[in-house]
C-alpha cells in the first residue's frame, strides 16, 4: 500500500462515520416529509405490516448510498485540493 492510500485512511474513516450520521438524519426528514408518524419500522416491529417495513429499508438504503457517494466524493475531491492527486 502506497503512502498516500495509508496517509487517507484514517480521513476515509471519519468522512464514512459522518457520512453515517448525515445519513441517518437525513433518512428521518424524509420519512417525516412522505406523511409517517414517528420512527421508520425495523425489521423486528411486528405491529408493522410488511409493505412499510419494506418500503423504509429500500428507501433507508438509497439515502445512505447517496449520501455516502456524496460524502465519500467531496473528501477525495478535498484531498485532491490539497495535495494534487486523487487518494484511491
Amino acid at each position: 500500500m502506497n503512502k498516500a492510500k495509508l496517509a487517507y485512511r484514517p480521513v476515509g474513516m471519519a468522512l464514512g462515520a459522518t457520512g453515517g450520521f448525515l445519513a441517518g438524519l437525513v433518512f428521518k426528514q424524509v420519512w417525516k416529509l412522505l406523511g409517517r408518524q414517528g420512527d421508520a419500522p425495523d425489521a423486528m416491529d411486528e405491529d408493522r405490516a410488511w409493505k412499510e417495513i419494506l418500503i423504509a429499508a429500500a428507501l433507508q438504503g438509497a439515502v445512505f448510498a447517496a449520501v455516502k457517494a456524496a460524502v465519500d466524493r467531496a473528501g477525495a475531491t478535498g484531498v485532491r485540493r490539497l495535495t494534487g492527486r486523487w487518494p484511491a
